[in-house]
């Protein structure tokens, strides 16, 4: 499991950067709706998307959370009100905002019960008829059909928690009701293999793969030996769904 309070510091460069954060902020602002006046962010890491939704919008006052210390400290260096929260209990009111997001966070939280109890703060804290934007089947955005998804299929792992249909489900439970989707390039994203083997050693892909003892290592291998290992594959494309609050 990655420490993102370490991470904070070299996430943007290894995560597209701000190509990958403009095309996210576009799509969001694409389903949040013109009369939106305050949007809150959940799980915003360094703040590099929350920043361009913030300057996309003139008018539309944008808030910030996150539950790493180093995270946040850097995204409030850019969006300035961003608190220190866990998304399972965000400390606000209810019906306190127009609109919330989620960009790239439920696929992390595999712990039972933890996507769900996201999905129900963020109905909680909208107001009637705000919308709730949240990326949908993240990982699955990577397969682009390459020979590094071919080295990674035996290792997947079961019921990714952002799943499309289980959180269309989460979401009815909490009075939300598809309005909306919309896709968008990872710009930076396409792998090589030697980045991916690296990836796999850091244990970025935990909520992708099940790794267990010398799994990784031997994934790793295989990683590296496949062709072209300094040639980076497609970018992946993201999926994201808005709800509206009944």
């Amino acid at each position: 499991m990655l420490n993102y309070d370490d991470e904070a510091a070299v996430y943007d460069a290894t995560r597209g950067g701000v190509p990958r954060a403009e095309a996210a902020a576009a799509a969001v602002l694409g389903l949040v709706p013109p009369a939106a006046r305050t949007l809150l962010d959940i799980g915003c890491g360094t703040g590099l998307v929350t920043e361009r939704i913030a300057g996309g919008r003139p008018g539309l006052r944008v808030f910030g959370s996150d539950a790493a210390r180093g995270m946040a400290r850097v995204a409030r260096q850019r969006v300035g009100a961003v608190v220190l929260a866990d998304a399972r209990r965000l400390p606000l009111p209810d019906a306190a905002v127009d609109a919330v997001t989620a960009v790239w966070l439920l696929h992390l939280l595999r712990e039972e019960g933890a996507a769900r109890a996201v999905v129900a703060q963020a109905a909680r804290v909208l107001r009637p008829g705000g919308v709730f934007v949240t990326t949908v089947d993240k990982d699955a955005g990577h397969d682009v059909g390459s020979d590094i998804d071919e080295a990674f299929a035996p290792y997947l792992a079961l019921g990714p928690s952002d799943g499309m249909e289980r959180i269309i489900e989460y979401g009815a439970e909490h009075g939300l009701d598809v309005g909306g989707s919309a896709v968008f390039r990872g710009h930076g994203q396409g792998r090589t293999p030697l980045r991916a083997a690296d990836g796999v050693r850091r244990g970025y892909y935990t909520s992708r793969l099940a790794l267990p003892g010398a799994a990784a290592e031997q994934l790793a291998q295989v990683l590296t030996a496949l062709p072209g290992p300094d040639r980076r594959r497609a970018d992946p494309q993201y999926r994201l769904l808005a709800f509206r609050r009944r």
